[in-house]
């Protein structure tokens, strides 16, 4: 949808001062940040990726971790998955993790190991979308590319009075706004000024440098752009997982398919219970279809919940006995019978490792205790 002529003449309008007024903003507030030190095109790309759904603050020292692991695209290429998922570990959404070191195998062997400048082709890699293109794009190699993510967007939603913007919309105003000397820099700026004035809630708008011109503010609720979205019902699972114990010490972890939610990421098998079931029932059934084993379940160790991005789960945990079977990869990629400490070196999400937490201590403690085989029915 393309902007009313109204709005394209407010635009035009504030083409020399509006850039200029956010430019003087931005260098006399920007936040110092790790990968504004030196900004390599590679550098860009990953700290663009680390930002993509999650907070600054959450990434800094993510991002300083695998700068210092992985210092090179050339670098990024050549290491194992299962390393690039360990210094990842924790913060979330993994596939973004996976696209970068399978994007990083492209560009070398594609791109001679240049990340290619264009927004068209950054967006055929894997994992770069049209945000992370455009960002990439105008910060790494000043070429006037829009960009535009959630801060963008309600920035922009507030000075132009959307409430319901486009994208398009979004994208053909940045380009209006966006000085052709400092695409980069006007693309960073306007993405802090979302981040640290222009907040969902509690604008601080008379220390905004386009306050003077927002149509929000001059409406008196700025909060009310853009219009919150309807949020749908997020569904509750219940989850059984097995630390399931060999006589000599050792726990039984698997290794999720590539192609799964949390793919190469180790666990503690299990799944979710189903209608009808008790959580040691949906445990015995699901070692079953994943490992092709039978297993005695025992006391419950912990539970942890955690919200994912369209669910929530409770995760329970059980002590559980290997009873019969020879473990086989039935619905998982590879699975190793691991101590505490081999379990610590492999990439974990956040649930599993606290779990792997618990079971460190109570193995630690000798008063670990484990069903007999013969309460398994």
């Amino acid at each position: 949808m393309p902007l009313t002529p109204e709005l394209l003449t407010d635009l035009a309008a504030h083409r020399e001062d509006g850039p200029s007024l956010l430019l003087a903003w931005f260098a006399a507030h920007a936040r110092d940040l790790p990968w504004r030190h030196e900004r390599t095109p590679y550098r860009v790309w990953v700290a663009e990726v680390m930002l993509q759904q999650t907070q600054v603050e959450t990434v800094r020292d993510y991002y300083r971790r695998f700068m210092a692991r992985f210092p090179t695209v050339e670098a990024l290429a050549a290491a194992e998955l299962e390393d690039v998922l360990k210094v990842w570990e924790g913060l979330g959404y993994y596939s973004r993790a996976r696209a970068l070191h399978r994007a990083a195998q492209v560009v070398l062997h594609d791109y001679g190991g240049q990340l290619p400048s264009e927004a068209a082709a950054l967006r055929k890699l894997p994992g770069i979308g049209a945000y992370t293109a455009g960002a990439i794009a105008s910060i790494a190699f000043g070429i006037p590319a829009p960009a535009v993510d959630g801060n963008v967007r309600r920035v922009l939603s507030r000075v132009l009075a959307l409430p319901a913007p486009a994208p398009a919309e979004l994208e053909e105003a940045v380009r209006i706004l966006m000085p052709e000397a400092a695409p980069g820099p006007f693309t960073e700026a306007l993405m802090e000024l979302g981040a640290t004035l222009c907040r969902p809630a509690a604008p601080q708008c008379e220390a905004c440098p386009w306050c003077g011109w927002c149509r929000a503010y001059r409406m008196g609720d700025p909060t009310q752009f853009p219009a919150p979205r309807l949020r749908k019902a997020v569904p509750h699972y219940d989850v059984a997982a097995a630390v399931t114990v060999r006589e000599d010490g050792r726990v039984l972890v698997a290794r999720r398919r590539p192609g799964d939610m949390l793919g190469g990421m180790w666990e503690f098998p299990g799944g979710k219970r189903q209608t009808g079931e008790t959580l040691p029932e949906a445990l015995r059934r699901e070692l079953q279809e994943e490992m092709a084993i039978d297993i005695a379940v025992g006391e419950q160790l912990t539970v942890v919940k955690h919200a994912y991005t369209h669910f929530r789960i409770t995760l329970y945990a059980f002590a559980c006995r290997w009873v019969a079977g020879v473990p086989q990869c039935l619905a998982c990629d590879a699975f190793q019978w691991a101590t505490p400490a081999e379990m610590q070196a492999l990439p974990m999400a956040v649930t599993d490792r606290k779990i792997a937490a618990v079971v460190e201590t109570w193995l630690a403690s000798g008063a670990a205790t484990l069903p007999a085989a013969a309460t398994i029915p």
